[in-house]
């Protein structure tokens, strides 16, 4: 079985690049079938979904399995948005319940530090599944806690601190918000084709498909323009079309 990273770059040569954060609020009601209906009509210019923890809550696990495998039908990679961050035993567990689940990838929390993030994706990779860290959000405020200086060995952002673990502990992707495309061509000059990085902030926040793209981004995780455009089939087509520019 081919490794996350080459499933995805392999659907994303037809499809684009953009994955769709299904990430719902509270007052969407029948989440499992809202979503299998946004994988069946917007599959096309899709080549992942990505599931956040407000969504998975209300679900059951037959729920979950039911939606990966609609995604897997239509070729599409999953991945469960839980950024996660524990001991080695939790993390442990809850990625097989995850796999279980029928998910491709997860996106980490890498304060758990690098020991235990190694552990974590070697464990994955024995499974062909993926790990994608945090490096950088796309939220305003992100820059108190992401841009603070740290000192480990050397004095440095914290973003750059994960970026180096990232990259050491050999993952598959990080995210870096599409608000800041600076950082995005940092990190890119940086790791070349290590890894891949994952871009929310699409849009609604105020990041530019081009301006990332360009900028080094691979991926580009798109939730409420989307999902809040009354055109999702025409905005999704549209955000296909840019994502293949370079």
């Amino acid at each position: 079985m081919a490794t996350f990273k080459t499933r995805l770059s392999q659907i994303s040569k037809k499809n684009g690049k953009i994955i769709l954060a299904n990430d719902y609020d509270s007052s969407i009601k029948n989440l499992e079938t809202k979503t299998i209906q946004n994988i069946m009509k917007l599959h096309p210019y899709l080549c992942g979904i990505k599931l956040n923890f407000h969504l998975l809550l209300p679900l059951g696990s037959q729920e979950i399995s039911k939606i990966n495998k609609t995604a897997h039908n239509y070729g599409l990679q999953t991945i469960a948005d839980i950024k996660l961050n524990d001991i080695g035993n939790t993390n442990k567990v809850t990625i097989e319940h995850l796999w279980n689940l029928g998910f491709d990838a997860v996106i980490v929390n890498p304060i758990m530090g690098l020991d235990s993030l190694k552990k974590l994706v070697k464990l994955a990779h024995k499974e062909n599944k993926g790990v994608i860290t945090l490096c950088h959000m796309s939220a305003p405020e992100a820059k108190i806690t992401y841009d603070m200086q740290v000192n480990l060995g050397k004095k440095q952002q914290l973003y750059q601190l994960f970026l180096d673990w990232a990259i050491s502990s050999k993952v598959d992707g990080i995210v870096v918000g599409a608000t800041f495309p600076e950082i995005i061509r940092y990190c890119n000059k940086k790791i070349g084709t290590k890894l891949d990085i994952f871009s929310p902030g699409i849009g609604t926040q105020g990041g530019r498909v081009k301006e990332v793209i360009s900028a080094g981004t691979d991926y580009l995780i798109v939730g409420r323009t989307i999902l809040n455009d009354k055109n999702s089939l025409k905005i999704s087509k549209e955000l296909q079309l840019q994502s293949f520019i370079n």
